[in-house]
């Protein structure tokens, strides 16, 4: 087989591009497969990780990066990649976005195999060889070609000390048996260099070991010595291309799907357990090998549930926890079914349909100080938001509302917080009190979320105006709209860039009637509470029926949403 050929074979083929010792806590290893550079690291929960070596934005090396044991931080402008998925999960430069899903680094399979890391470049088949385990030769670089590195290594095996030299079969394009001692593998770096990588069957005794490692390193690198000599006297081959897809133009938020509710993912439901009174905790996991898609701190998932509903739930993931989603699900009196059926109806190996997570809600990093305001069920996201701020040592504090002790949910991840106050048993007014106080006492340069019932948002988003908090230093979600709404109309609507005119009959929504003419427009919550159906209105006066927009957004009438609120006049011209 010749030099070429070799190579071509080899992109389909398992290889070792590392020792299981060099993905040491906290660093990144920098290596090279075929002309391919890359980043290979550890993470906390012990998952390898073998990425293409370039951040996305401006092409920066990986192997430079910060690794937090969650994600890995640019050195160059910030950007976060997640663990297992290498999915972005922040820009600095836009921290008010979600990154959009296609930001995601290119990614590739990852065994272990004779204390090595093994990956491929291309499709591998089966898995790498098993080499056991035993005592890993420090690895010897060789500036050759792998194929002749694998002739000399058949041609002049090293022995163990005081021994005869080996029988040396091949198994496989670039791995050599040594009979009774180990084997030895090539590592194809380039068209012109390789590396020698070994583990031999036995560790020996503790005293011999260092002998034995010092007697193979020096024999290893005779043979080195020699496939360079040689390799100076022909002509260098050219370097191998590494290949990488092309950078997303786009970095804010990706829209979503135009479907009514697009549900491609399946997951398993592994565990279920009470998380609080009343709240049932989820954990799902993927159906099989592949990671789930990343969801940031506030993303929510649209699950589908047992008949037929589809309802949102936040992610109570921390940063890095891509092996699976947490969800938690408060069962509420008189529900319409979804709390109910998770409650009821779900158990432990259900597979559900789910969607991309979805954020409307993400985290920004850029403030000094971020105050959490949680009620009830709406610890959820800002759990995944303290998480993630106590990760990165970011300063905040979370303050959780909760009618009592037994209502406070997900006791364990709390604990696990530094800078978390539960307030319990306070009434209406008690609860505005307390609010006045903490908006009231926040310094310069600080942000607040809030996040819970629908009456105590009402109230708090009151106060943040009362007290003097700049509109973008307030964010917050609501899980539902409890205002009595009014679909008796009758109105046109006049969709620009589709040039339609159409006519919104009385109990039907804009959002319906724009999708029954073929025009797609994304939605998850479809109550007025979540945002995504929001378009920009270019005249008409809008009947707004929502829980989303403020007063002042109310009062401008760029905007509607389109899955609950009207029209005041008798057409309302969308950008559509």
């Amino acid at each position: 087989m010749s030099a070429e050929e070799l190579l071509l074979r080899a992109e389909n083929a398992w290889h070792p591009v590392a020792s299981e010792s060099d993905l040491v806590h906290r660093h990144v290893f920098h290596g090279q497969l075929l002309g391919q550079e890359l980043a290979l690291w550890r993470a906390d929960d012990e998952h390898i990780n073998v990425w293409e070596n370039r951040c996305l934005h401006r092409g920066v090396r990986l192997s430079i990066a910060v690794n937090d044991g969650r994600e890995l931080k640019c050195q160059y402008h910030g950007w976060r990649y997640a663990n297992r998925t290498a999915a972005c999960t922040y820009i600095p430069a836009h921290p008010a976005d979600a990154p959009a899903r296609t930001i995601r680094n290119g990614t590739y399979p990852v065994r272990t195999s004779g204390g090595m890391v093994w990956t491929a470049v291309g499709q591998p088949t089966g898995e790498p060889p098993a080499l056991g385990q035993g005592l890993v030769l420090r690895p010897v670089p060789v500036r050759a070609r792998p194929a002749d590195v694998i002739t000399l290594l058949l041609e002049q095996p090293p022995a163990l000390p005081d021994a005869q030299p080996p029988t040396a079969k091949r198994r496989g394009d670039l791995v050599v048996e040594l009979e009774s001692v180990g084997f030895l593998v090539v590592q194809p770096m380039d068209s012109d260099r390789a590396v020698i990588r070994g583990v031999l069957s036995s560790q020996g005794p503790a005293g011999e070991r260092l002998r034995i490692l010092r007697h193979f390193d020096a024999a290893l690198t005779r043979l080195r010595d020699t496939a360079q000599d040689r390799a100076a006297d022909e002509a260098a081959p050219a370097p191998l291309l590494p290949r990488y897809e092309p950078v997303p133009k786009h970095l804010a938020s990706l829209p979503e799907s135009s479907g009514h509710h697009d549900l491609p993912t399946r997951v398993r439901v592994v565990r279920t357990w009470s998380a609080g009174a009343g709240v049932r905790g989820l954990e799902l996991g993927p159906v099989d090998d592949r990671p789930l898609p990343t969801g940031q701190a506030g993303a929510h998932l649209d699950v589908a549930l047992p008949g037929g509903l589809v309802r949102q739930y936040s992610l109570v993931n921390g940063p890095g926890e891509t092996h699976h989603y947490v969800i938690g699900v408060k069962l509420t009196p008189g529900s319409a079914g979804g709390s109910a059926a998770v409650h009821e109806r779900v158990r432990e190996g259900d597979v559900l349909a789910v969607s991309l997570p979805r954020n409307g809600f993400p985290l920004r990093r850029d403030r000094t100080r971020t105050l959490l305001i949680a009620g009830g069920i709406g610890i959820t996201p800002l759990l995944a938001m303290a998480q993630t701020l106590e990760h990165q040592r970011l300063s905040y504090a979370l303050h959780y509302f909760a009618a009592g002790e037994a209502d406070v949910a997900f006791r364990e991840r709390l604990a696990a917080l530094g800078s978390v106050r539960t307030v319990t048993g306070l009434d209406p007014a008690a609860t505005e009190a307390e609010l006045e106080r903490l908006l009231g006492a926040a310094g310069e340069d600080s942000q607040v979320y809030f996040c819970g019932p629908p009456p105590m948002l009402d109230v708090a988003r009151d106060v943040a105006g009362r007290t003097g908090w700049p509109r973008d230093s307030v964010h917050f979600e609501y899980f539902r709209n409890d205002r009595t709404l009014d679909h008796s109309s009758r109105f046109e609507v006049v969709l620009a860039r589709s040039v339609l005119n159409l006519t919104v009959e009385p109990g039907r929504s804009i959002l319906e009637t724009v999708r029954a003419a073929g025009v797609g427009v994304p939605s998850s919550c479809e109550q007025g509470a979540c945002g995504t159906c929001r378009v920009a209105v270019i005249d008409g006066r809008p009947d707004h029926q929502d829980v989303y927009l403020d007063d002042e957004e109310r009062a401008a009438g760029d905007s509607v949403m389109t899955c609950v609120s009207r029209s005041l006049t008798p057409r309302l011209t969308l950008d559509l």
